[in-house]
């Protein structure tokens, strides 16, 4: 039936691939990477590892053995646990092979093996917030959007750090080169079985058969013994969220299909201790979980003079959130840089800010700006006083990109965090992307950021917290939440390499959207976009014709295979065929006009009306965008909030002089287009959908 829906954390060719999925428990978050570990003798090439041998063993049918055999020859080769090895790869890749393409760290293989000497390269100088959108996007002040300075504090970070070279130590343990590491699964297995035995042997313990002795050598992988608590010879008393979630999935075992077709299982050990004692390390002032490896980074807040000669300061605002103003939701970024330029641009004044980063390669954390502070990141300042901002370590366009299992569990685990202590319901209407936020006027859209983009998995994500996208209608409902099977669902883009060049296919979480119900219909407009009234494209960064996993929208209408529904104003056709939909009935509050109004205004932030502000605080206009919803339209309805505008212009260390002001007029956040909107409450009629 049209609500049916695969599970995308089920194993791909598993009986009944269209059975609706049910709730899945939060998965724990990890931190992982696999570092350049030093120490420990280099095989030659006629060692046990060594490339004779690997040859030979290629040449013996090795290279045509299934996945799971070549994990447990590596095992054996290295005298590691094989299930311990496993347990690493399943928290580093879920054991897929990606094909031979590297993650946005330049990660390869199911060990996840790092060779990114392309990293840097592929990084813009000026970093994520360094064009043309106003990161702050407060009319009030002059726009922040920095430029060359930022290129100039990140001048120098050329050589990059050990984290980011692991396929280079594991070449020479096994004397495989890199270019087998990066294209052969079980070169890269026993790469990654090589750089743990010598982790184990640095931190002085026996090659051991009982996976419980592997706790440190397996706390030690992210960072190669190098830093944190998994360094030196107490890491294996200490203790490391990785390391714990991969004692976790031994414990409960694991079964998957992987992206090759290959069927892998991990057995569950349920009685698995690892020996080791909690060691809370020093971290700082963090608002983070304890699963999660967090430090405290602190962006600056101090004065400065600008380069016209004027007193300014940087990079935030001091607030008192959420006494002052409740956070309602949390956006998630991508950087476009990697994480060390990245945190050398959240600590110049000058430059703009965010709450937390997280680094791809092992999900660790960095919090640079306390939540009840207000950073300037998403490009409107009403979001902003009302956000958390997380910045993911990556690249949108690059389409065989991918994120570490780590990454997304980390960054699973702080928002679940965030969700408890500051009620913000984990849905998509709270948890969005830089690419939903709103321009806060018509000129700002086109300068409107698009990350995280159509690669981001939003249906693991979310099935990470424990709040996976299911059907909750039956299917004449009139409202879908879009669910695309990610691995399967792989849309044409362009422009990752160069304008007009189609992006590889890659797994997405973006549906596109036609004029009418057919694949060969122009895509639909977007009048803030193009003005001109031209269509959308099919560009990597063009966000007009684009409906994204787990958002809602009202039914238009239904034709075949093909559903309508109601988005900027217009009808918009997906493909949606019974046996592969992808979206699925869901139930929730529309809007439409009240009954008597035509038309009525669309506005990109929930302000106050102009009598609601008090003497020396400017008035913000409540200017409309170029859009209308019409009589016979309906849209998914977010929270119900009353406008507010937050007046912080000033430097306050102690967070006394910025004033909220409060007005009278209600507004409802609805799912207008792939970015979210605001109407106001006296202006529509509540309806339910079924």
């Amino acid at each position: 039936m049209p609500g049916s829906f695969r599970d995308p954390t089920r194993p791909v060719g598993t009986p009944d691939r269209r059975v609706a999925r049910c709730a899945a428990a939060g998965i724990a978050a990890a931190a992982l990477v696999l570092p350049l570990l030093t120490g420990g003798p280099t095989a030659a090439a006629d060692a046990p590892g060594g490339a004779d041998s690997a040859d030979r063993a290629d040449a013996a049918g090795g290279a045509d053995a299934s996945l799971q055999k070549q994990f447990s020859e590596a095992a054996q080769r290295y005298k590691v646990p094989e299930s311990v090895l496993l347990g690493v790869s399943y928290l580093q890749s879920r054991w897929d092979t990606h094909r031979g393409a590297p993650s946005v760290s330049g990660g390869y293989g199911p060990m996840h093996l790092t060779d990114a000497e392309g990293a840097l390269a592929r990084s813009r100088a000026q970093g994520h917030h360094a064009d043309s959108e106003d990161a702050r996007g407060d009319s009030a002040r002059p726009a922040r959007t920095p430029e060359a300075r930022a290129a100039e504090k990140t001048a120098g970070i050329e050589k990059l750090p050990a984290r980011l070279r692991t396929l280079e130590r594991a070449s020479k343990l096994t004397g495989l080169s890199r270019e087998k590491l990066r294209t052969s699964p079980a070169a890269n297995v026993r790469g990654g079985a090589a750089l743990l035995a010598a982790a184990q042997k640095k931190l002085g313990r026996p090659l051991s058969a009982d996976p419980a002795d592997w706790y440190g050598a397996v706390a030690a992988y992210p960072e190669g013994g190098a830093s944190g608590g998994a360094g030196g010879k107490d890491a294996a008393r200490e203790s490391s969220s990785f390391a714990d979630d991969v004692f976790a999935t031994l414990r409960e075992g694991q079964a998957r299909t992987n992206d090759a077709g290959e069927r892998l299982t991990l057995k569950s050990a349920p009685g698995l201790r690892p020996e080791r004692t909690r060691a809370d390390r020093a971290r700082g002032p963090v608002e983070c979980p304890r699963s999660v490896d967090c430090e405290w980074l602190p962006a600056p807040y101090e004065k400065y003079t600008n380069d016209e000669g004027e007193e300014d300061y940087g990079n935030h605002d001091r607030t008192n959130r959420p006494k002052s103003q409740k956070i309602d939701y949390i956006v998630v970024h991508d950087t476009e840089e990697t994480y060390e330029k990245t945190l050398k641009l959240v600590q110049d004044p000058t430059y703009v800010s965010w709450q937390y980063t997280l680094r791809s390669a092992d999900g660790h954390v960095a919090q640079h700006v306390r939540n009840k502070d207000t950073a300037w990141h998403a490009g409107n300042w009403y979001v902003n006083s009302t956000s958390v901002g997380l910045e993911h370590e990556g690249f949108l366009t690059d389409p065989d990109a991918w994120y570490t299992e780590a990454m997304y569990r980390s960054s699973a685990r702080l928002v679940k965090y965030l969700s408890r202590k500051y009620g913000i319901p984990l849905d998509r209407q709270h948890i969005i992307g830089h690419d939903n936020v709103p321009g806060t006027t018509p000129a700002a859209i086109k300068g409107m950021h698009t990350d995280p983009g159509p690669y981001w998995d939003w249906q693991h994500y979310f099935a990470l917290m424990g709040k996976p996208f299911t059907p909750e209608a039956g299917p004449g409902s009139g409202l879908v939440t879009i669910a695309p099977d990610y691995d399967e669902h792989k849309p044409v883009f362009t422009g990752c390499d160069g304008a007009g060049k189609p992006c590889k296919a890659h797994g997405s979480s973006a549906v596109r959207l036609h004029s009418a119900p057919d694949s060969d219909a122009p895509l639909v407009k977007d009048v803030g976009l193009r003005p001109d009234g031209s269509p959308s494209t099919t560009g990597v960064n063009d966000t007009g014709a684009r409906a994204t996993t787990g958002q809602k929208y009202a039914v238009a209408d239904r034709k075949g295979d093909w559903t309508a529904i109601w988005y900027l104003g217009q009808k918009a056709w997906f493909h949606n065929p019974e046996d592969e939909p992808t979206a699925v009935p869901a139930r929730g509050t529309l809007v439409e006009p009240k009954p008597g109004k035509d038309e009525i205004p669309v506005y990109g932030r929930a302000y106050p009306e102009k009598e609601a502000y008090p003497e020396g605080v400017p008035v913000q206009d409540l200017v409309a965008l170029p859009y209308k919803v019409k009589k016979g339209e309906r849209y998914a309805a977010g929270l119900k909030t009353r406008g507010a505008y937050l007046y912080a212009v000033d430097f306050d260390p102690e967070a006394k002089n910025f004033k909220v002001v409060r007005g009278k007029l209600t507004y409802y956040q609805i799912q207008l287009g792939h970015r979210v909107a605001f109407v106001r409450a006296d202006d529509v009629r509540v309806v339910k959908g079924r």
